[in-house]
């Protein structure tokens, strides 16, 4: 698939069944043409969240389980080989691909192959062990049969990476899937504790736990990207994500990357003349804080310029933060 092959009718279509809710009618795959003119743009844009997931994992010190990879609910196969390119597959790992739709599962397996040969490739077979389940991009299509199936593999699966959109319904939608798991699991990321998540409480109902990834460099220079965005009414500069990700408690002690004292803002800053604002997360609980632009230049400039995850730890005066160590 090239920019000048690509089946715009059928990416209309995708777009429209995905933001209408048409998606979570039944299989959306029509051609092998479909998941390439998707995988060539709409699937690269959620690979940048997934890198941006990949990126802080890294920095958090995490490596998945041993095992197979199961990539659910697949479509084009974009998480699961952003994963096992992040990870460097070890060599017990095999990568298995479980989507509703037969097109999308050869796909996927096929682009897999094609980008690591000689990888153990395969469709997921009910009852296969898995080590790591990777899922991205499914909330707003489950019905009851599908979250019950997704819940008996993550009770199943070593551990689990979990990305979705960073709308307010999908983050909320992912907290409540945090917290009823949160009792079989430790959760590694995007919490930097293991507390009952802050958002859940009175008064926080408008708050929601997204981030921003970054496109690669010189997407906002590329020509064919200018005008994929400009044909389907994209803003490049926007990758607002939400994403959980999990280990089993019964499989191994939690990681240990993350010391106690961590805090994470939500959603971006706000810069003003004198001050930032953000919405600080940590174990207790929501909460705005002041950063002064006089008193705290350091962390100020830093967060205007900051391409990583915004992880921190604070030295504050009450709501107001007086200096910041980034993760």
């Amino acid at each position: 698939m090239t920019w000048e092959q690509l089946d715009w009718s059928a990416l209309d279509r995708l777009r429209e069944g995905f933001i209408g809710g048409g998606a979570a009618e039944g299989p959306y795959w029509r051609s092998e043409r479909d998941l390439a003119s998707y995988d060539l743009t709409y699937g690269e844009r959620i690979g940048w969240k997934w890198d941006a997931v990949l990126q802080e994992l890294n920095l958090r010190g995490w490596t998945p389980p041993p095992g197979p990879v199961l990539d659910w609910g697949c479509g084009s196969g974009v998480a699961g080989r952003r994963v096992l390119a992040a990870f460097a597959a070890a060599s017990d790992t095999a990568l298995r691909v479980w989507d509703h739709s037969p097109l999308a599962r050869t796909f996927a397996a096929g682009a897999a192959r094609e980008a690591f040969p000689g990888l153990d490739v395969a469709e997921y077979r009910e009852g296969e062990r898995v080590g790591l389940l990777v899922i991205s991009h499914v909330l707003n299509e489950l019905n009851a049969d599908g979250r019950e199936q997704l819940a008996a593999l993550i009770a199943a699966a070593d551990a689990t990476l979990w990305v979705e959109p960073g709308t307010h319904a999908d983050s909320r939608a992912l907290v409540e899937w945090r917290e009823r798991l949160l009792g079989s699991h430790h959760v590694v990321a995007p919490c930097t504790h293991q507390r009952a998540c802050g958002l859940r409480v009175e008064g926080r109902e408008r708050d929601w736990c997204h981030h921003f990834a970054r496109p690669p460099a010189g997407v906002h220079a590329d020509s064919q990207w200018v005008r994929f965005a400009q044909r389907a009414g994209i803003d490049l500069r926007s990758l607002p994500y939400a994403f959980l990700v999990l280990d089993q408690r019964h499989v191994r002690p939690p990681a240990a990357a993350m010391p106690e004292g961590y805090s994470r803002i939500l959603g971006r800053p706000e810069f003003f003349k004198p001050y930032a604002r953000i919405l600080n997360c940590d174990a207790d609980g929501i909460a705005e804080l002041t950063i002064p632009k006089r008193t705290a230049s350091a962390v100020y400039k830093q967060l205007e310029k900051a391409r990583g995850p915004l992880v921190y730890r604070w030295t504050r005066d009450a709501a107001t933060v007086q200096d910041g160590v980034p993760l």
